[in-house]
């Protein structure tokens, strides 16, 4: 089975990737907490979920993504949405200043501070797969 990681970026990015998986737990029976009722695992039940969700040992299904913005404003709203619960908490990753709108402000010296985060915590959801 393939796995996929999703990587949102920026404010379009982190609202999209938060609709998006409101959608696939929607899709796969996956309650706002992670956890999939029981009548849907009986009889194997549908292996897709493997692609998008990781499950934990207690049986929580956790999205493979990574949400990063440099103003935590709209990745706050990922923290204490609905599905705030479905998300490892290292999952949102956030600066204490955005750029103002200035690109070269943003890639010179902001993001510097979280790109080596950003990487090692897509590194650690890819060590955890086995077909990505």
């Amino acid at each position: 089975m393939r796995e996929c990681i999703s990587i949102h970026i920026g404010q379009a990015g982190v609202q999209m990737g938060n609709a998006c998986w409101g959608l696939y737990c929607l899709e796969h029976g996956i309650q706002p907490d992670g956890q999939m009722p029981s009548d849907k695992t009986i009889g194997g039940g549908d292996n897709s979920v493997n692609a998008f969700f990781s499950k934990t040992g207690a049986g929580k299904h956790v999205p493979r993504a990574v949400f990063v913005d440099l103003e935590p404003t709209v990745v706050d709203e990922v923290r204490t949405g609905t599905y705030r619960q479905l998300f490892h908490p290292e999952q949102p990753i956030t600066c204490k200043e955005d750029a103002a709108n200035n690109h070269a402000r943003g890639h010179y010296t902001v993001d510097k501070e979280i790109i080596n985060l950003v990487l090692d915590r897509t590194r650690k959801l890819a060590d955890q797969c086995t077909g990505l």
